[in-house]
Protein backbone atom coordinates (compact mmCIF):
# COMPACT_ATOMS: atom_id res chain seq x y z
CA UNK A 1 0.00 0.00 0.00
CA UNK A 2 0.86 3.63 -0.50
CA UNK A 3 0.06 6.19 2.17
CA UNK A 4 -0.05 9.91 2.80
CA UNK A 5 -0.93 11.19 6.38
CA UNK A 6 -1.45 14.77 7.49
CA UNK A 7 -1.37 16.12 10.69
CA UNK A 8 -1.71 19.39 13.08
CA UNK A 9 0.42 21.35 15.34
CA UNK A 10 -0.39 19.35 17.85
CA UNK A 11 0.67 16.01 16.26
CA UNK A 12 -3.07 14.86 15.84
CA UNK A 13 -4.09 13.02 12.73
CA UNK A 14 -6.08 15.11 10.51
CA UNK A 15 -5.87 13.01 6.92
CA UNK A 16 -5.13 9.90 5.55
CA UNK A 17 -4.76 8.98 1.40
CA UNK A 18 -4.19 5.73 0.90
CA UNK A 19 -3.97 3.59 -2.12
CA UNK A 20 -4.03 -0.70 -1.35
CA UNK A 21 -2.71 -3.34 -3.31
CA UNK A 22 -3.92 -6.81 -3.43
CA UNK A 23 -2.25 -9.26 -5.46
CA UNK A 24 -5.46 -12.18 -6.41
CA UNK A 25 -3.71 -14.40 -9.03
CA UNK A 26 -5.24 -15.00 -11.96
CA UNK A 27 -8.70 -14.88 -11.00
CA UNK A 28 -10.54 -12.95 -8.25
CA UNK A 29 -12.07 -16.02 -6.50
CA UNK A 30 -12.69 -13.52 -2.54
CA UNK A 31 -10.07 -10.82 -3.20
CA UNK A 32 -13.00 -8.36 -3.60
CA UNK A 33 -14.01 -9.64 0.13
CA UNK A 34 -10.79 -9.27 0.97
CA UNK A 35 -10.12 -5.92 0.00
CA UNK A 36 -13.68 -4.83 1.53
CA UNK A 37 -12.46 -5.90 4.99
CA UNK A 38 -9.07 -4.22 4.45
CA UNK A 39 -10.58 -0.60 3.67
CA UNK A 40 -12.27 -1.13 6.48
CA UNK A 41 -9.16 -1.73 8.43
CA UNK A 42 -6.82 1.32 7.20
CA UNK A 43 -7.49 3.22 10.59
CA UNK A 44 -7.15 0.50 13.14
CA UNK A 45 -7.65 2.53 16.45
CA UNK A 46 -7.05 5.95 15.28
CA UNK A 47 -9.38 8.83 14.55
CA UNK A 48 -8.62 10.67 11.57
CA UNK A 49 -11.42 12.79 10.28
CA UNK A 50 -10.99 12.86 6.50
CA UNK A 51 -9.59 9.25 5.61
CA UNK A 52 -9.67 8.47 1.30
CA UNK A 53 -9.01 5.06 1.00
CA UNK A 54 -9.04 3.37 -2.85
CA UNK A 55 -8.57 -0.70 -3.45
CA UNK A 56 -7.39 -2.28 -5.76
CA UNK A 57 -7.28 -6.03 -7.35
CA UNK A 58 -4.40 -7.04 -9.37
CA UNK A 59 -4.56 -9.54 -11.70
CA UNK A 60 -1.04 -11.73 -11.47
CA UNK A 61 0.77 -14.80 -13.33
CA UNK A 62 0.16 -16.38 -9.86
CA UNK A 63 -2.34 -18.77 -8.67
CA UNK A 64 -5.66 -17.42 -7.10
CA UNK A 65 -5.39 -16.21 -3.72
CA UNK A 66 -8.25 -16.98 -1.20
CA UNK A 67 -9.39 -16.36 2.66
CA UNK A 68 -7.11 -17.04 5.54
CA UNK A 69 -7.48 -15.85 8.96
CA UNK A 70 -7.34 -11.90 9.31
CA UNK A 71 -9.14 -11.67 5.36
CA UNK A 72 -7.21 -8.30 4.90
CA UNK A 73 -7.37 -7.21 8.02
CA UNK A 74 -4.03 -7.59 9.69
CA UNK A 75 -2.89 -6.38 5.85
CA UNK A 76 -4.06 -3.04 6.79
CA UNK A 77 -3.48 -2.87 10.15
CA UNK A 78 0.46 -3.04 9.34
CA UNK A 79 -0.31 -0.06 7.10
CA UNK A 80 -1.98 1.69 9.77
CA UNK A 81 1.10 0.93 12.29
CA UNK A 82 3.37 1.55 9.72
CA UNK A 83 2.30 4.87 9.09
CA UNK A 84 2.34 5.34 12.84
CA UNK A 85 5.84 4.39 13.59
CA UNK A 86 7.03 6.38 10.70
CA UNK A 87 5.37 9.53 11.43
CA UNK A 88 6.70 9.38 14.98
CA UNK A 89 9.87 8.65 14.24
CA UNK A 90 10.08 11.55 11.59
CA UNK A 91 8.63 14.31 14.20
CA UNK A 92 10.91 12.99 17.33
CA UNK A 93 7.48 11.85 19.15
CA UNK A 94 7.81 8.30 21.39
CA UNK A 95 6.00 5.96 19.61
CA UNK A 96 3.60 5.18 22.72
CA UNK A 97 2.94 9.05 23.11
CA UNK A 98 1.62 9.50 19.42
CA UNK A 99 -0.78 6.52 19.15
CA UNK A 100 -2.28 7.40 22.82
CA UNK A 101 -2.74 11.06 21.32
CA UNK A 102 -4.56 9.62 18.77
CA UNK A 103 -6.55 7.01 20.05
CA UNK A 104 -10.47 6.63 19.46
CA UNK A 105 -12.38 7.66 22.00
CA UNK A 106 -15.89 6.68 22.95
CA UNK A 107 -18.64 7.71 20.44
CA UNK A 108 -16.39 8.95 17.14
CA UNK A 109 -17.23 7.75 13.95
CA UNK A 110 -14.68 5.64 12.20
CA UNK A 111 -14.21 6.60 8.19
CA UNK A 112 -17.29 4.38 7.09
CA UNK A 113 -19.69 6.28 9.71
CA UNK A 114 -20.04 3.77 12.16
CA UNK A 115 -19.90 5.01 15.95
CA UNK A 116 -17.84 3.23 18.30
CA UNK A 117 -19.89 2.15 21.58
CA UNK A 118 -18.25 0.03 24.47
CA UNK A 119 -15.63 1.67 22.90
CA UNK A 120 -12.75 -0.07 25.75
CA UNK A 121 -9.59 0.04 23.76
CA UNK A 122 -7.92 2.89 25.70
CA UNK A 123 -8.90 1.57 29.24
CA UNK A 124 -7.34 -2.01 28.09
CA UNK A 125 -4.48 -0.05 26.18
CA UNK A 126 -3.39 1.72 29.81
CA UNK A 127 -4.21 -1.50 31.62
CA UNK A 128 -1.42 -3.48 29.53
CA UNK A 129 1.04 -0.68 29.88
CA UNK A 130 0.86 -0.96 33.82
CA UNK A 131 0.94 -4.60 33.63
CA UNK A 132 4.00 -5.12 31.87
CA UNK A 133 5.75 -2.05 33.23
CA UNK A 134 6.36 -0.75 29.81
CA UNK A 135 8.06 2.81 31.19
CA UNK A 136 10.65 0.51 33.31
CA UNK A 137 11.54 -1.38 30.33
CA UNK A 138 11.56 0.41 27.60
CA UNK A 139 14.05 2.70 30.05
CA UNK A 140 15.94 -0.54 30.57
CA UNK A 141 16.31 -1.58 27.15
CA UNK A 142 17.58 2.06 25.86
CA UNK A 143 20.48 1.20 28.82
CA UNK A 144 20.95 -2.57 26.85
CA UNK A 145 21.55 -1.02 23.98
CA UNK A 146 24.19 1.44 25.45
CA UNK A 147 26.12 -1.27 26.29
CA UNK A 148 25.63 -4.13 23.54
CA UNK A 149 27.26 -3.19 20.05
CA UNK A 150 26.23 -6.26 18.07
CA UNK A 151 22.93 -7.33 19.85
CA UNK A 152 20.08 -5.28 20.40
CA UNK A 153 16.71 -5.28 22.03
CA UNK A 154 13.31 -3.55 20.47
CA UNK A 155 10.14 -2.83 22.16
CA UNK A 156 6.52 -2.39 20.44
CA UNK A 157 3.25 -1.85 21.97
CA UNK A 158 0.77 -2.41 19.40
CA UNK A 159 -3.21 -2.15 19.66
CA UNK A 160 -6.24 -3.44 17.27
CA UNK A 161 -10.05 -3.54 16.79
CA UNK A 162 -11.37 -5.91 14.25
CA UNK A 163 -14.73 -5.77 12.89
CA UNK A 164 -16.72 -8.78 13.56
CA UNK A 165 -19.73 -9.37 10.53
CA UNK A 166 -18.97 -10.55 7.17
CA UNK A 167 -19.14 -7.76 4.95
CA UNK A 168 -21.75 -9.76 2.74
CA UNK A 169 -24.95 -8.58 4.54
CA UNK A 170 -26.55 -12.28 3.45
CA UNK A 171 -24.04 -14.51 5.14
CA UNK A 172 -24.69 -13.08 8.60
CA UNK A 173 -27.70 -15.46 9.22
CA UNK A 174 -27.13 -19.44 11.37
CA UNK A 175 -29.77 -22.14 11.92
CA UNK A 176 -29.84 -25.00 14.64
CA UNK A 177 -31.99 -27.78 15.56
CA UNK A 178 -32.32 -29.03 19.36
CA UNK A 179 -33.90 -32.68 20.00
CA UNK A 180 -35.26 -33.85 23.77
CA UNK A 181 -35.76 -37.42 23.92
CA UNK A 182 -38.40 -38.29 26.51
CA UNK A 183 -35.70 -39.82 28.92
CA UNK A 184 -34.10 -36.23 28.89
CA UNK A 185 -30.92 -36.29 26.52
CA UNK A 186 -30.66 -33.38 23.77
CA UNK A 187 -29.19 -33.92 20.48
CA UNK A 188 -28.00 -30.88 19.18
CA UNK A 189 -26.71 -29.59 15.53
CA UNK A 190 -25.87 -26.40 14.32
CA UNK A 191 -24.37 -24.49 11.07
CA UNK A 192 -20.27 -24.48 12.13
CA UNK A 193 -17.86 -27.04 11.56
CA UNK A 194 -15.44 -27.88 14.27
CA UNK A 195 -11.98 -27.29 13.13
CA UNK A 196 -10.13 -27.38 16.78
CA UNK A 197 -11.41 -24.08 17.50
CA UNK A 198 -13.50 -25.57 20.19
CA UNK A 199 -16.79 -24.31 18.79
CA UNK A 200 -19.02 -27.07 19.62
CA UNK A 201 -17.89 -27.38 23.22
CA UNK A 202 -18.59 -23.61 22.97
CA UNK A 203 -21.95 -24.51 21.34
CA UNK A 204 -22.86 -27.06 23.69
CA UNK A 205 -22.20 -24.84 26.76
CA UNK A 206 -24.73 -22.51 25.14
CA UNK A 207 -27.51 -25.49 24.58
CA UNK A 208 -26.86 -26.09 28.10
CA UNK A 209 -27.20 -22.75 29.29
CA UNK A 210 -30.35 -22.05 27.61
CA UNK A 211 -31.89 -25.37 28.85
CA UNK A 212 -30.11 -25.42 32.23
CA UNK A 213 -29.21 -29.14 32.04
CA UNK A 214 -25.85 -30.16 32.38
CA UNK A 215 -23.26 -30.54 29.67
CA UNK A 216 -23.33 -34.29 30.07
CA UNK A 217 -26.84 -34.63 28.79
CA UNK A 218 -26.14 -32.73 25.38
CA UNK A 219 -24.66 -34.49 22.26
CA UNK A 220 -23.46 -32.80 19.19
CA UNK A 221 -23.97 -34.23 15.93
CA UNK A 222 -21.67 -33.40 12.89
CA UNK A 223 -22.14 -30.27 10.90
CA UNK A 224 -24.63 -31.55 7.95
CA UNK A 225 -26.95 -29.56 5.71
CA UNK A 226 -28.92 -32.53 5.67
CA UNK A 227 -29.80 -31.53 9.31
CA UNK A 228 -29.36 -27.68 9.17
CA UNK A 229 -29.41 -26.27 6.18
CA UNK A 230 -27.89 -23.03 4.11
CA UNK A 231 -25.31 -22.52 6.33
CA UNK A 232 -22.77 -19.77 6.22
CA UNK A 233 -19.23 -20.13 6.16
CA UNK A 234 -17.38 -21.17 9.63
CA UNK A 235 -15.33 -18.01 9.22
CA UNK A 236 -15.48 -14.00 9.92
CA UNK A 237 -14.49 -14.85 14.06
CA UNK A 238 -18.56 -14.75 13.81
CA UNK A 239 -19.59 -18.50 14.56
CA UNK A 240 -20.04 -18.30 18.16
CA UNK A 241 -21.84 -15.14 17.70
CA UNK A 242 -24.37 -16.86 14.79
CA UNK A 243 -24.69 -20.50 15.64
CA UNK A 244 -24.68 -19.76 19.41
CA UNK A 245 -27.66 -17.28 18.82
CA UNK A 246 -29.54 -19.96 16.79
CA UNK A 247 -29.14 -22.20 19.27
CA UNK A 248 -30.79 -19.56 21.88
CA UNK A 249 -33.41 -19.30 19.88
CA UNK A 250 -33.83 -22.89 19.68
CA UNK A 251 -33.81 -23.42 23.13
CA UNK A 252 -35.91 -20.30 23.90
CA UNK A 253 -39.18 -22.00 22.00
CA UNK A 254 -38.81 -25.18 23.89
CA UNK A 255 -38.63 -23.63 27.24
CA UNK A 256 -41.65 -21.47 26.34
CA UNK A 257 -43.44 -25.32 25.67
CA UNK A 258 -41.91 -26.50 28.85
CA UNK A 259 -42.80 -23.42 31.01
CA UNK A 260 -45.96 -24.86 33.14
CA UNK A 261 -44.13 -27.93 33.78
CA UNK A 262 -41.07 -26.34 34.80
CA UNK A 263 -43.40 -24.18 37.25
CA UNK A 264 -44.41 -27.06 39.23
CA UNK A 265 -40.56 -27.81 40.22
CA UNK A 266 -40.06 -30.88 38.50
CA UNK A 267 -36.75 -32.27 37.62
CA UNK A 268 -35.45 -32.35 34.30
CA UNK A 269 -36.11 -35.57 33.20
CA UNK A 270 -39.43 -35.76 34.55
CA UNK A 271 -40.16 -32.15 32.88
CA UNK A 272 -39.64 -33.95 29.66
CA UNK A 273 -41.50 -36.66 31.10
CA UNK A 274 -45.06 -35.37 31.76
CA UNK A 275 -44.50 -32.93 28.51
CA UNK A 276 -43.82 -35.89 26.20
CA UNK A 277 -47.08 -37.94 27.31
CA UNK A 278 -48.84 -34.66 27.31
CA UNK A 279 -47.72 -34.76 23.31
CA UNK A 280 -45.77 -31.26 23.71
CA UNK A 281 -43.03 -30.68 20.69
CA UNK A 282 -40.18 -31.49 22.65
CA UNK A 283 -38.54 -30.35 19.09
CA UNK A 284 -37.27 -27.15 17.60
CA UNK A 285 -35.02 -25.07 14.81
CA UNK A 286 -33.64 -22.01 15.71
CA UNK A 287 -32.76 -19.08 13.20
CA UNK A 288 -30.65 -15.83 13.70
CA UNK A 289 -29.73 -12.93 11.69
CA UNK A 290 -27.23 -10.44 12.66
CA UNK A 291 -29.94 -7.34 13.10
CA UNK A 292 -28.57 -3.34 12.40
CA UNK A 293 -26.22 -4.27 9.11
CA UNK A 294 -26.46 -2.73 5.96
CA UNK A 295 -23.41 -0.67 4.81
CA UNK A 296 -23.87 0.50 1.26
CA UNK A 297 -20.57 0.85 -0.39
CA UNK A 298 -20.35 4.30 -2.67
CA UNK A 299 -22.77 6.15 -0.40
CA UNK A 300 -20.82 5.16 2.91
CA UNK A 301 -23.81 4.93 5.14
CA UNK A 302 -25.04 2.24 6.72
CA UNK A 303 -23.72 -0.13 9.58
CA UNK A 304 -20.53 -2.59 8.34
CA UNK A 305 -20.00 -4.15 11.28
CA UNK A 306 -22.18 -5.44 14.50
CA UNK A 307 -19.50 -4.73 17.28
CA UNK A 308 -15.52 -5.07 17.35
CA UNK A 309 -13.07 -7.20 19.34
CA UNK A 310 -10.39 -5.28 20.40
CA UNK A 311 -7.18 -5.42 22.17
CA UNK A 312 -2.96 -4.50 22.47
CA UNK A 313 0.18 -5.98 22.64
CA UNK A 314 3.58 -5.73 23.81
CA UNK A 315 6.54 -7.84 22.67
CA UNK A 316 10.19 -7.60 23.80
CA UNK A 317 12.86 -8.96 21.27
CA UNK A 318 16.76 -9.39 21.30
CA UNK A 319 18.02 -9.09 17.45
CA UNK A 320 21.64 -10.55 16.73
CA UNK A 321 22.74 -7.77 14.24
CA UNK A 322 25.66 -10.22 13.01
CA UNK A 323 23.48 -13.17 12.00
CA UNK A 324 20.27 -11.57 11.60
CA UNK A 325 18.43 -13.29 13.99
CA UNK A 326 16.32 -12.89 16.76
CA UNK A 327 14.65 -14.22 19.92
CA UNK A 328 11.23 -13.23 21.42
CA UNK A 329 11.68 -12.25 24.97
CA UNK A 330 8.54 -11.57 26.14
CA UNK A 331 5.04 -10.97 24.83
CA UNK A 332 1.78 -9.84 26.41
CA UNK A 333 -1.37 -9.20 24.61
CA UNK A 334 -4.98 -7.75 26.34
CA UNK A 335 -8.17 -8.39 24.81
CA UNK A 336 -11.35 -7.55 25.12
CA UNK A 337 -13.79 -10.31 24.28
CA UNK A 338 -17.15 -9.43 26.54
CA UNK A 339 -18.23 -12.17 28.92
CA UNK A 340 -16.52 -15.12 27.53
CA UNK A 341 -18.28 -18.05 27.14
CA UNK A 342 -15.34 -20.27 27.53
CA UNK A 343 -12.41 -18.31 28.49
CA UNK A 344 -9.97 -21.41 28.40
CA UNK A 345 -10.47 -21.90 24.70
CA UNK A 346 -10.41 -18.20 23.92
CA UNK A 347 -6.72 -17.95 25.72
CA UNK A 348 -5.87 -20.61 23.34
CA UNK A 349 -7.24 -18.89 20.25
CA UNK A 350 -5.50 -15.82 21.03
CA UNK A 351 -2.06 -17.83 22.08
CA UNK A 352 -2.43 -19.38 18.11
CA UNK A 353 -3.39 -16.58 16.22
CA UNK A 354 -0.56 -14.27 17.44
CA UNK A 355 1.82 -16.72 16.90
CA UNK A 356 0.10 -17.26 13.43
CA UNK A 357 0.76 -13.58 13.01
CA UNK A 358 4.30 -13.27 14.28
CA UNK A 359 5.48 -15.92 11.80
CA UNK A 360 3.39 -14.35 8.87
CA UNK A 361 4.89 -10.74 9.83
CA UNK A 362 8.74 -12.45 10.53
CA UNK A 363 9.24 -15.73 8.40
CA UNK A 364 6.99 -16.85 6.31
CA UNK A 365 7.43 -15.60 2.80
CA UNK A 366 5.64 -17.06 -0.78
CA UNK A 367 8.11 -16.86 -3.33
CA UNK A 368 7.51 -18.01 -6.92
CA UNK A 369 9.26 -18.77 -10.40
CA UNK A 370 8.79 -15.79 -13.18
CA UNK A 371 6.62 -18.20 -14.54
CA UNK A 372 3.90 -17.76 -11.44
CA UNK A 373 4.78 -21.33 -10.18
CA UNK A 374 5.18 -21.55 -6.29
CA UNK A 375 8.40 -22.04 -4.94
CA UNK A 376 7.93 -21.86 -1.85
CA UNK A 377 6.22 -24.94 -1.26
CA UNK A 378 6.27 -27.31 2.23
CA UNK A 379 7.93 -26.14 5.56
CA UNK A 380 11.63 -27.06 3.84
CA UNK A 381 11.09 -23.62 1.76
CA UNK A 382 7.64 -21.62 3.77
CA UNK A 383 8.91 -20.84 7.55
CA UNK A 384 6.41 -21.54 9.75
CA UNK A 385 7.34 -20.53 13.60
CA UNK A 386 8.79 -23.19 15.36
CA UNK A 387 9.33 -23.76 18.99
CA UNK A 388 12.58 -21.72 19.44
CA UNK A 389 10.04 -18.86 17.82
CA UNK A 390 7.69 -18.95 20.66
CA UNK A 391 7.86 -16.09 23.52
CA UNK A 392 9.88 -17.23 26.57
CA UNK A 393 7.32 -15.95 28.37
CA UNK A 394 3.85 -15.16 26.85
CA UNK A 395 1.14 -13.65 29.32
CA UNK A 396 -2.51 -13.22 28.02
CA UNK A 397 -5.34 -11.28 29.82
CA UNK A 398 -8.78 -9.90 29.80
CA UNK A 399 -9.95 -6.65 30.39
CA UNK A 400 -10.88 -5.36 33.47
CA UNK A 401 -13.62 -3.05 34.60
CA UNK A 402 -15.62 -2.78 31.56
CA UNK A 403 -19.09 -3.29 30.74
CA UNK A 404 -20.76 -4.01 27.38
CA UNK A 405 -24.31 -2.42 27.18
CA UNK A 406 -24.36 -2.11 23.70
CA UNK A 407 -22.83 -6.11 22.95
CA UNK A 408 -26.17 -7.64 21.74
CA UNK A 409 -24.29 -11.12 20.99
CA UNK A 410 -25.11 -14.52 22.57
CA UNK A 411 -24.72 -13.84 26.59
CA UNK A 412 -22.47 -10.91 25.89
CA UNK A 413 -19.31 -12.60 24.24
CA UNK A 414 -17.26 -11.78 21.22
CA UNK A 415 -15.64 -13.38 18.84
CA UNK A 416 -12.24 -14.16 19.11
CA UNK A 417 -10.58 -16.41 16.01
CA UNK A 418 -9.01 -13.49 13.62
CA UNK A 419 -8.57 -10.54 15.94
CA UNK A 420 -5.53 -11.52 17.78
CA UNK A 421 -3.56 -12.41 15.06
CA UNK A 422 -2.38 -8.89 14.11
CA UNK A 423 -0.96 -8.14 17.41
CA UNK A 424 1.61 -11.04 17.09
CA UNK A 425 2.81 -7.92 14.46
CA UNK A 426 4.26 -6.64 17.70
CA UNK A 427 7.19 -8.84 17.09
CA UNK A 428 7.77 -7.67 13.92
CA UNK A 429 7.44 -3.53 15.23
CA UNK A 430 9.79 -4.75 18.12
CA UNK A 431 12.35 -5.85 15.52
CA UNK A 432 11.90 -2.43 13.47
CA UNK A 433 12.53 -0.71 17.11
CA UNK A 434 16.03 -2.93 17.63
CA UNK A 435 17.19 -2.19 14.12
CA UNK A 436 15.88 1.61 14.70
CA UNK A 437 18.20 1.61 18.12
CA UNK A 438 21.27 0.05 15.88
CA UNK A 439 21.20 2.85 13.13
CA UNK A 440 20.82 5.68 15.65
CA UNK A 441 24.14 4.56 17.20
CA UNK A 442 25.37 4.46 13.32
CA UNK A 443 24.92 7.90 12.78
CA UNK A 444 21.58 6.74 10.05
CA UNK A 445 18.47 9.21 12.10
CA UNK A 446 15.53 9.14 10.86
CA UNK A 447 12.66 7.11 9.85
CA UNK A 448 13.01 3.76 7.92
CA UNK A 449 11.21 0.87 5.57
CA UNK A 450 11.24 -2.57 6.98
CA UNK A 451 9.78 -5.17 4.54
CA UNK A 452 7.60 -7.14 6.07
CA UNK A 453 7.85 -10.25 6.62
CA UNK A 454 11.00 -9.26 8.74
Amino acid sequence: GKWKVGLDENNKLMALDTNLYLNAGWSSDLSVAVMERALGHIDNVYFIPNVRTVGRCCRTNIHSNTAFRGFGGPQANVIAESYMTEIAERIGVSQEEFREINLYKEGQLTHFNQELKDWHLPKGYFQLKEKTNYDARKAAIEEFNKQSKWRKRGLAFIPTKYGISFTALHLNQAGAMVHIYRGGSVLLSHGGVEMGQGLHTKMIQVCAEGLQIPMEMIHIVETSTDKVANASPTAASASSDLNGMAIKNACDQINERLEPYRAKGLPWKDIVHHAYFDRVNLSANGFYKVPDLGYKWGENKGQLFFYFTMGAAVSEVEVDLLTGSHTVIRSDVNMDLGRSINPSIDIGQIEGAFVQGMGWSTTEESLFFPNGRLFTQGPGNYKIPGFQCIPQEFNVSFFEDVTHDSVNTVYKSKGVGEPPLFLGTSVYFAIRNALWYARQENGRIGSFSLPLPA
